[in-house]
C-alpha cells in the first residue's frame, strides 16, 4: 500500500498550495478541509503521515492528534500553522507530534520533515506487525496452559506449578512443552521475552 501524506487544513489556499508542492515532490497526497472529514474518510490501515494545522474550528489540530492516538494505527503527525505558540507546541511535541512548522518554512523543511515520519511510520507498523504475530502464538495455548505459563513467567518449578494448580508434576512438565511449541521457542528464557513483547503476561 503506497504511503500517503494526509493534509488536513480548513484554509483552501493553504490545502491547494501544500498539495501541489507535496506532489510535486513525489508524495502520494490526499487533502482534507477539517478533521472530522479526514476522521470519517481515514482507512485506519493506511500508512503514511499527517500534516495538520493547529487552528481549525470545531475539531483543532491538538484535538486531532488525541483522537488519533486512541485508533489502533496512530500515524505521525506534524503540525503546519501560521498560529503557532509555545504552549501548543510543548503540547504538541509531548503528546508525539514528530514536527512543529510555521506555515512559512522552506519547503525542504517541510519536505525533511515529510520523509522522517513515513520512515517512522514504516518502522512502528513493522514493530506493531512483529508484536502481532507474537500476540496470535500466545493465543493459541489453552486455559490450562496459560495457567501454567503464568506461573512460569514468575519463576515458579515444575513442582510448585503441580502444588498451586492441584495436578501432577509431569501434566506441568507435558504442558510446558506444548507451550514451548506454539509459541515457537526452545527455552523459558525466550518464553520470557516473548510475554513481555506480547504484553500479556505479568512477570514478577
Amino acid at each position: 500500500m503506497t504511503p500517503i501524506v494526509f493534509l488536513v487544513d480548513d484554509d483552501a489556499s493553504c490545502l491547494a498550495a501544500t498539495s501541489r508542492m507535496l506532489r510535486a515532490s513525489g508524495f502520494a497526497v490526499q487533502p482534507f478541509r477539517s478533521a472530522r472529514e479526514f476522521l470519517a474518510y481515514r482507512d485506519a490501515d493506511a500508512p503514511g503521515c499527517v500534516i495538520v494545522d493547529l487552528q481549525m474550528p470545531e475539531m483543532n489540530g491538538l484535538a486531532l492528534q488525541s483522537a488519533l492516538a486512541r485508533t489502533r494505527n496512530a500515524l505521525p503527525i506534524i503540525f503546519l500553522t501560521g498560529q503557532g505558540n509555545i504552549h501548543s507546541t510543548v503540547q504538541a511535541m509531548r503528546n508525539g507530534a514528530m514536527d512543529f512548522l510555521e506555515k512559512l518554512a522552506p519547503k525542504e523543511e517541510l519536505i525533511a520533515a515529510v520523509r522522517r515520519a513515513m520512515a517512522c511510520d514504516e518502522s512502528q507498523r513493522a514493530e506493531r506487525t512483529k508484536t502481532q504475530d507474537v500476540q496470535s502464538r500466545f493465543a493459541k495455548l489453552s486455559k490450562r496452559e496459560r495457567e501454567i505459563l503464568y506461573h512460569v513467567l514468575r519463576g515458579a518449578l515444575n513442582k510448585q506449578i503441580a502444588d498451586e494448580l492441584g495436578i501432577c508434576e509431569r501434566t506441568v512438565k507435558l504442558h510446558r512443552t506444548s507451550i514451548k511449541a506454539k509459541v515457537g521457542v526452545q527455552s523459558v528464557a525466550e518464553l520470557v521475552q516473548l510475554a513481555q513483547k506480547a504484553d500479556n503476561f505479568p512477570i514478577g
